[in-house]
This record gives C-alpha cells, structure tokens and sequence, in this order.
C-alpha cells in the first residue's frame, strides 16, 4: 500500500468552501468553490482502499473510485481522469449533481466508522475541470466509419451517452430533440448554481465535433412518426425521459399562480441563458416579492425553493408529508436551502388552495408517520384536528413526473407500455416490442437520477451494437 494513502486518521474531511450566503443567495453561480491541487491530493489521500470498495458496489456506474483517488494522491492527474471517464461520459456532470451522500460518500467505508467520507464528488468535479484546462479532453476521432445509422430520440443523459459509445463504434448517429437546446433537463431542469450551463453545452459541443448530428426543435409525432423514422435509420433509441408533472388532486388545484415545478425551471433557466421569457419578464413566473410555497420533498422541490430565493421571493415555504430523516431528496441540499432561508413545514400537507381567481393561501393537515408501507416507509396520515392555514401568492408543485401520453405522442399505436404507462422493454436487451427500437432512462424506469440514465445509455449502447452486427451478419448471408 502506498505511504501516501490511509490518511484518514491524520487528515480531517474537507470540502471545496462554499460561498458567503448573502453572495450566493443574489445570484445563480454555483455556490462551491474548486479544489486546489494540494488539496484534492490531500482529501484523495484519505481513502481506506479498502478490501471491498462500497463507494464503487453502490454507484450505479460502477466507476473505479479507489483507483482514481489514488492515482490523484499520487498526482497522476491524467490517468486519474482518464480512469473516471472510462467508465462516465460525464463526470463533470455527476461530480456536481449525483446525491454522493446517498450514494458513494454514503457509503464509504471511513464516514461508516465515524472519520467523515471521503469528498469523491468534489474530486470527480476537480479531476475533470482539471482535464478540461490542460486539455486532455478529446473529442472522438473514428478509425473506421460505419454505414449503419442510430436514431437516438431525446438529447438527454441516456441519449448522450448511448450516441457517444456508439460513435467510438464508428456508427453514424443522429439525436432527435423537442428543444432548441441539447441536454434535456440538465440543461432546462437543473439550475445553474447546481449545474451552470456551459458544464452541459461544453460536453454536447464536443459530442458535435465528434461527429454526431443534432436535430433540435424536432418532436416525434409531429414533425415525423416513429414508423417515418425508424425508415431513416437502422436501429431506434426512445431516450424521451418522463415530463409530465404529477398532480395534486385537492380543491381549488385550477386557481392562477399554482405551476408544474419544470415549467418554473425551465423558465428561470431560459432566463438564465439570455433568452427572452414573456412570463417572467411580466410576472408570472417569476417569484420577485410572492410568498412561495413549495410542495415536495425531492430535488426537484429544493432546485425550486432554492430558485425563489434567488429570484427575490418575500418568502420561501416548503411542505413535505413526512419528516426530515425520511426526504428523498438529497441532505446536503437540505442544507443549503435552510442556510438560504428557505422555511420547512415538515410533517404537513395541501389538504385545498384558496383564492378567489387566484392562489391567496393554503388549508395544510398535520401529518404523523404511520405503520410502513408496501414500499417500506412509514406512511404519513393525518392528524385529527390539525388544520392550519398558510398564505400563498405563488405555489410550486414538485410531486415528481410521469411519463407523457404514449404511445399517442409517437403516432405509433404497436409501441407496448407497462402499467405505469413507461415503455416496455427486454429485460435483457432493453429492446422494445417493435424490432430495432430500444429504449433506455427515465422513459422505462421512470424519474431517476441522471446517473442511471448514463448507465442506461451505456447498457442499450452495447444491445444495440449486438443489434445492429447480428442485423449485418443476415444482411451479407
């Protein structure tokens, strides 16, 4: 074992500081600062190495965590990030937004036995802003081109993923978007001081310059069927992800001012990206002097608590059913949304929004947690006699997504679906009912983190490529 590593115990945890509260709270620049050289060499150092990597075992990408933060103890910075990158095509990405403290740090061998985790998200972020800088991250040159084509339907992680493996094969790839921008929500979901944008633009200019074509602006079902597609190309990726917001079925849910927690970030995000917004240039979805309530208890529900803040709201509300310990959302976003302002009711719940026209206050239940449920956590119910009233001038629904009217949005009735309205796939080959369409993320699993989705897409890379020389193998016999 090398003498610069198991320093742990000599070594306390460290993260990149944050920002002053009173400067992050006026702006959307991410609130982190970045690792010197000194100090992710000092903070890699602290890993145990242990027997039996439980930072690598419960990362869905399986990434080598033990080997590139000891490479970047040693300071051999380029083959730390060539390791991380070989198995995540976008380690920028994930350093910055996956849940670490659900994940990988969550699980780290030393913050089990009371030393504090390992920062493996800091460094991941450090060791590839440091590639980018000395410019070790290349854009794929193709030994031999193909002449088979992928049509890969959704510009976001799983279809960028899926295209970039595919492209290293020498295929010709097409990705399909609805957006005039690649990157789905990473690009229009996620807000800037979470994730600034040119992370995101940087990463698909590459894939361009690789060789992959982008088609914006384009909506299967609309400017062409599934069937008029899959004639253009040899193989179909369905990477749509799931958009519709789920609803809250109370009294008074058609009142003004109450939004789908996506239509309020994608409109802070457009704004965010110079684009001219007109609903939040006049007021309507911009949260500058409401009284914001938030409903929700995951990452979606702190982007956008934490988005009011930024915005100005007068004040920032955010409801969630059960408690603190059982949020899905990730703690340390918890965190900073609380060192932000941002009030937390817990154990509460929308029982009907009031106004004449519009939202002007709330009816919440007091929730206590109950016997547990199907899915293993304790079920909220109400509690009797606990009604209170809050005022609202502006409410947020962030109660997660569903996919959208499929097969319907596609035109292609054949296109089968599970009973939670996904896409239904092999289990094994992640190929649809209709031969030479997959599909891979959000779209089969339902709303995940986009660290499955870049699993995903790297998976139904390889299905497709079995796909597609078996396809090559019949046409020559």
């Amino acid at each position: 074992m090398s003498e610069k590593m198991l320093k742990f115990v000599k070594i306390d945890k460290q993260t990149p500081p944050k920002r002053e509260i009173f400067e992050r709270k006026v702006d959307f620049n991410e609130i982190y600062k970045e690792y010197i050289n000194k100090t992710a060499k000092q903070q890699s150092s602290r890993c145990s190495q242990c027997g039996v990597p439980f930072c690598q075992v419960h990362c869905p990408l399986g990434n080598n965590i033990p080997d590139w933060l000891k490479l970047t103890a040693e300071g051999r910075l380029e083959e730390a990030y060539q390791l991380s990158q070989s198995t995540n095509n976008m380690p920028e990405i994930c350093g910055r937004i996956c849940p670490q403290d659900r994940l990988c740090e969550g699980n780290c061998v030393i913050e089990q036995s009371g030393h504090g985790t390992v920062t493996i998200g800091s460094i991941e972020k450090f060791l590839t802003e440091n590639a980018w800088s000395n410019g070790w991250v290349k854009h794929i040159n193709v030994n031999k081109e193909k002449n088979q084509s992928i049509g890969i339907i959704g510009a976001g992680p799983a279809g960028l993923a899926c295209g970039e493996e595919l492209r290293k094969k020498g295929y010709q790839i097409t990705i399909y978007d609805r957006y005039d921008r690649a990157g789905g929500l990473m690009i229009y979901g996620i807000p800037n001081f979470k994730l600034e944008k040119f992370v995101v633009e940087r990463r698909t200019n590459l894939l361009k310059k690789s060789g992959i074509k982008f088609i914006q602006n384009y909506e299967v079902g609309k400017n062409a069927t599934l069937k008029e597609l899959r004639k253009k190309h040899d193989a179909i990726l369905i990477a749509t992800g799931v958009y519709k917001p789920k609803e809250v079925d109370i009294p008074g849910k058609k009142l003004g001012n109450i939004f789908p927690a996506l239509e309020f970030l994608t409109t802070s995000n457009k704004k965010g990206l110079g684009d001219n917004v007109e609903k939040f240039d006049n007021g309507i979805l911009n949260s500058a002097g409401k009284n914001v309530v938030v409903i929700g208890g995951g990452d979606t529900a702190m982007d956008c608590v934490r988005t009011s803040v930024r915005q100005n709201a007068k004040s920032v509300k955010c409801l969630y059913r059960r408690d603190k310990e059982n949020m899905p959302g990730s703690a340390r976003e918890v965190l900073n949304a609380e060192e932000e302002g941002v009030e937390f009711i817990w154990l509460s719940n929308p029982k009907e929004f009031k106004g004449t026209n519009k939202i002007e206050s709330i009816i919440v239940n007091k929730m206590k947690l109950g016997e547990p449920d199907e899915s293993g956590r304790r079920k909220p119910v109400i509690k009797d006699n606990s009604e209170f009233e809050i005022e609202a001038d502006m409410v947020i629904k962030a109660l997660g997504f569903d996919p959208e009217e499929l097969p319907k949005l596609f035109n292609e009735e054949k296109l089968q679906l599970t009973k939670w309205g996904t896409i239904k796939t092999n289990f094994d080959t992640m190929e649809t009912n209709i031969p030479g369409v997959f599909a891979a993320g959000d779209i089969i699993r339902g709303a995940s983190l986009v660290v499955w989705a870049i699993k995903d897409g790297r998976e139904v890379s390889k299905n497709i490529e079995n796909y597609l020389e078996l396809k090559q193998k019949q046409k020559v016999a």
